[in-house]
C-alpha cells in the first residue's frame, strides 16, 4: 500500500497527514508555541528524590519539573540486564546534582515530563548509544543474514576509538557504505557539541532539541511505500530539499512543492476527518460503528452492529462487522494517537475461528503503525487487551480541552438537582446568618423550575426560615453555577 505524505505549513503550526487507500492514516501537528520535546537533551538539576517511589524529580527548565524513574538510570542498566541487585535510587542521586537527561515522555496533562538518563541520538540510518558500547539491529528486520550483514558492515565501519554503540535503522536496508558512515560521522560529532555545550553552561539548559516535524517527516515517516511528499510552503520545501541532499538523497526525488489553488489538506479531505478524529463515534461502512472512550487509566473501543444486517445469518452479521471494525481500529488509534492501555470491545463470537480471524485481521492491519504495541487475545470476558507506546499527547489531547461546564465529566447535573442543592444552601446559611432576604442568583433553566414545578417547596422554605427568597437570572451563567447573595 503506497503512502503519500502532505505538509501543510502555517507561521503558527505544521502539520503532517500521512494518506493512503484513499484516507487520512497518521496525522501530526507542531505549534511553534507548543513543540515537542522528546528526544531533546538537557542538563537538569535534581530537585528532589523519593526513596519511597525509586525516583527522583529533576528541574530542566519546563513549566513542571519532569520525573526520572530508578528503571531509566543508566548506572542501573548493566545490573537488571545481569539479575543483579538494583542500586538505590538515594544511593546514585542527590538534591542539587547536575544530570544530563534525555525527554522520553512529553508532559502529558498533570504530569511532568519523563526523563531517561540512557541517552540516544537519532540518524536516518543509525541510533547512536554514547554510553552502551554495542550494535544492535531493528527487530523490524526479521530476515536474519541481512541482521548479521547489516552487523558486520556497522563494525567494520565504526572508528576503533568510539566508546559508544549504535541501533542500526530499517532505512539503512540497502544503503550503501558511504551513506551509513555519513550518519555515523554526523552522529559522533553532534554528540561531541553537545558534550562541550555541556561542560560550560548551567542547568537547567537545552543542549540539543531534536528536529522540526518538516525534517522528522524525512528521518522517521518515509518509508519504501512512501510516494509523493508534498509541502504547500515555498521555504519548507527548499529547507527540506537542503537536509535530504545531505542526509537522504534517495527521498530528494519525491519531495515536491504544491502550488495549487485550493488549499493541500483540501484535496484530500483531511480537514473532514480530523474534525471526525474528535468525535466519539465512528460509523463503518456497513451500517456498524465504534465508541471510542479516553480515560486517564486507559481507552475503550466498543464495536457495535448498528443497521448491519447484511449476513447470511445473525453470527455472519455479528462476524462480518468484527473484520471491518478490526480494520477501522487500526487506523483509528493511528489517526488518533492513542496510546497506554487499550481495550477492544468487539461483538461477542460462540465461534472459535470466528475469533482467530478477527485477531488475525487486526494483527495485519496494525502492521504499519510504527509506534511499539503488543496485543493479547481474547480474554474469558471476549475483550481484547493491547498497549500501544504513548509518547506524545493523543489528537484529542492536543486539540482540545476539557469542558468548562462539566469539567470533562461528560454530564452535567439537572436543573432539579441544582434546584434541590440552593434550598439546602438556604436551610444552612439560615441558621448561621439573619439576613433581610436570600437572592437566587442561578440560570435561567434553574430560575425556571422554582418559578414553575418547584415554586411551592420555594415558599415552604421561604416560611420556614422565615425570610423573603427572590430570583434573578444571570445571563453568563451554565446549569451547575449558582449564588445565593445574603441581603
Amino acid at each position: 500500500m503506497t503512502e503519500d505524505i502532505l505538509i501543510n505549513v502555517t507561521p503558527f503550526e505544521t502539520r503532517v497527514a500521512i494518506v493512503g487507500q484513499g484516507a487520512v492514516q497518521e496525522l501530526h501537528i507542531e505549534r511553534s508555541v507548543q513543540r515537542g520535546h522528546v528526544g531533546s537533551l538537557y542538563l537538569g538539576k535534581v530537585v528532589r528524590v523519593l526513596p519511597g517511589m525509586q525516583s527522583a524529580f529533576v528541574d530542566i527548565g519546563l513549566e513542571r519539573a519532569a520525573f526520572l524513574h530508578i528503571a531509566d538510570l543508566r548506572e542501573n542498566r548493566s545490573e537488571r540486564t545481569q539479575g543483579n541487585s538494583v542500586t538505590p535510587i538515594e544511593k546514585l542521586l542527590f538534591e542539587g546534582q547536575t544530570l544530563m537527561v534525555q525527554v522520553a515522555k512529553d508532559p502529558l496533562g498533570a504530569k511532568g515530563a519523563r526523563l531517561s538518563t540512557q541517552i540516544s541520538i537519532a540518524g536516518r540510518m543509525l541510533v547512536y548509544l554514547p554510553f552502551e558500547p554495542h550494535i544492535g539491529i531493528s527487530q523490524k528486520i526479521d530476515d536474519d543474514t541481512e541482521r548479521n550483514r547489516l552487523r558486520e558492515r556497522l563494525e567494520a565501519l565504526t572508528p576503533d576509538d568510539e566508546k559508544g554503540g549504535f541501533i542500526v535503522r530499517t532505512q539503512a536496508e540497502g544503503a550503501s557504505d558511504e551513506e551509513i558512515r555519513a550518519d555515523l560521522d554526523y552522529l559522533r560529532t553532534l554528540w561531541r557539541m553537545i558534550q562541550a555545550t555541556a561542560r560550560t553552561a548551567g542547568p537547567p539548559v537545552l543542549l540539543h532539541q531534536d528536529l522540526t516535524l518538516a525534517q522528522r517527516v524525512l528521518r522517521d515517516m518515509v518509508t519504501p511505500l512512501t510516494g509523493k511528499i508534498q509541502v504547500d510552503s515555498r521555504t519548507v520545501f527548499a529547507d527540506m530539499v537542503a537536509w535530504a541532499r545531505q542526509y537522504t538523497p534517495a527521498v530528494e526525488t519525491r519531495l515536491s512543492h504544491y502550488s495549487g489553488e485550493r488549499p493541500l489538506f483540501d484535496m484530500s479531505g483531511v480537514d473532514e476527518e480530523i474534525a471526525r478524529a474528535l468525535s466519539r463515534r465512528v460509523d463503518l461502512k456497513s451500517g456498524g460503528y465504534l465508541i471510542i472512550d479516553q480515560t486517564e487509566a486507559l481507552t475503550t473501543v466498543d464495536v457495535n452492529t448498528g443497521g448491519y444486517v447484511g449476513g447470511r445469518n445473525f453470527d455472519d452479521t455479528i462476524f462480518k462487522t468484527n473484520l471491518e471494525a478490526a480494520q477501522a481500529i487500526a487506523r483509528q488509534l493511528r489517526l488518533r494517537n492513542l496510546g497506554g492501555i487499550i481495550i477492544l470491545d468487539f461483538i461477542d463470537m460462540e465461534d472459535e475461528g470466528h475469533r482467530q480471524a478477527v485477531l488475525a485481521a487486526l494483527e495485519k492491519a496494525l502492521q504499519p503503525d510504527r509506534t511499539r504495541m503488543t496485543l493479547n487475545g481474547f480474554t474469558q470476558l471476549g475483550l481484547v487487551e493491547m498497549t500501544r507506546k504513548r509518547t506524545r499527547d493523543s489528537l484529542a489531547h492536543q486539540l482540545c480541552e476539557p469542558c468548562p461546564t462539566c469539567q470533562g465529566r461528560g454530564n452535567v447535573r439537572t436543573p432539579r438537582t441544582i434546584c434541590y442543592e440552593i434550598l439546602r444552601e438556604i436551610l444552612r446559611e439560615a441558621r448561621q446568618f439573619n439576613p433581610r432576604e436570600f437572592r437566587i442568583v442561578a440560570s435561567q433553566d434553574v430560575i425556571d423550575l422554582f418559578l414553575e414545578e418547584e415554586s411551592q417547596h420555594l415558599a415552604m422554605l421561604g416560611d420556614f426560615v422565615g425570610k423573603r427568597i427572590t430570583l434573578e437570572v444571570a445571563a453568563g451563567y451554565v446549569q451547575e453555577t449558582y449564588d445565593i447573595v445574603l441581603m
